[in-house]
């Protein structure tokens, strides 16, 4: 976030008398300009914090009209935890996040709740070390243990539907592995026991047929092998090994892509499957804009091959950001962070 845009919207929200003092504030708490950087991930994060509206948030825009992306401003405080970088943009969104029209319009106001974004906000606590039992006065571990079923699946209680899937089950796992009392024994085996015959995991549960996708057993490797289920995790690992393109991509509905490449990437990673998280890499470096491409888009990472696209570049990057640095969910962590956004080094 620049100066500028700190100190208008302090002004805007507490008045002109204390513009002397916000600037005195800003000028010493903004971070130093970033050095260049070879390091493609570190590149890549340093893009994505410049695309934050205010230095913040992400938004979207649909009819005309902006809303706030927690989700997306999550993935990139993820982003930055990764690759060590971003430490400013990082603690603008956690605090973003914590206030309490964007967290109760994101993990429900209490009529209605919904279990992914509670437990996916958990684990964005969890590693920038925020409390996750009192982050913006809400208790969210407390919040995701009690949307937990007695068959182990964690569901929305929303008026508008469940919309749980595979996403939720693996994200609440990890977060709650990270806890002291760890994930609940019913939550694991939950999870464990939907897997399809072909060992991968599918996005929606009790379906007709049990499809396999990239993202979601990306996702359910990472959680089970936390949470010490070594058996499913590689079975999972195994079919994602399978479904690798030859140029070392991942595809999700025929389109290979950084975000399920970036996700696939860093299940490999962490399951000790290295060769292919290595050429998992090699195809995400390959959609990295370089220094041939516009100065506003290097760094940023494309969804697909081809011209770039902005409207997709965010949340692209986001993810491939973790594929390229091979950290995983659950040990990923903030701590050691530089307050900076690299640019990437160009002649």
């Amino acid at each position: 976030m620049s100066p500028q845009q700190l100190l208008g919207r302090r002004v805007r929200r507490a008045g002109a008398g204390l513009a002397i003092v916000l600037a005195t504030l800003i000028a010493t708490a903004a971070p130093a300009a970033a050095d260049p950087t070879h390091n493609r991930a570190d590149a890549a994060a340093g893009w994505l914090a410049r695309q934050m509206v205010d230095g913040e948030r992400f938004e979207v825009v649909f009819d005309g009209f902006a809303y706030p992306d927690q989700g997306l401003t999550i993935d990139a405080v993820f982003a930055f935890a990764a690759s060590k970088t971003g430490g400013t943009y990082r603690d603008a969104a956690m605090a973003w996040l914590a206030e309490p029209a964007t967290l109760g319009g994101y993990i429900g106001d209490g009529t209605e709740a919904y279990a992914g974004a509670t437990a996916k906000l958990a684990l964005a606590a969890e590693v920038t070390g925020a409390d996750p039992t009192a982050f913006g006065g809400v208790d969210l571990i407390a919040r995701l243990r009690g949307l937990q079923a007695p068959s182990g699946r964690f569901s929305d209680l929303s008026a508008w539907g469940d919309f749980s899937n595979g996403f939720t089950q693996s994200l609440a796992v990890i977060a709650l592995d990270r806890t002291a009392a760890g994930a609940p024994a019913a939550a694991v085996s939950y999870l464990a026991g939907t897997a399809c015959a072909d060992g991968g995991f599918p996005v929606y549960f009790d379906q007709p047929s049990c499809v396999s996708d990239v993202d979601a057993t990306a996702l359910a490797v990472q959680a089970l092998r936390a949470a010490g289920d070594a058996t499913h995790a590689n079975s999972g690992a195994t079919w994602l090994v399978s479904q690798q393109q030859a140029d070392g991509g991942f595809a999700s509905a025929g389109v290979e892509n950084a975000n399920s490449t970036g996700l696939a990437a860093q299940a490999l990673q962490t399951s000790g499957r290295l060769v292919a998280a290595a050429k998992a890499r090699v195809f995400l470096r390959g959609l990295q804009v370089g220094c041939a491409g516009a100065v506003a888009d290097r760094g940023a990472i494309s969804y697909t091959t081809g011209v770039f696209d902005p409207a997709t570049g965010p949340r692209a990057t986001a993810q491939a950001v973790l594929g390229l640095t091979g950290r995983g969910y659950a040990n990923l962590d903030a701590a050691g962070s530089v307050a900076t956004a690299p640019t990437l080094a160009c002649p």
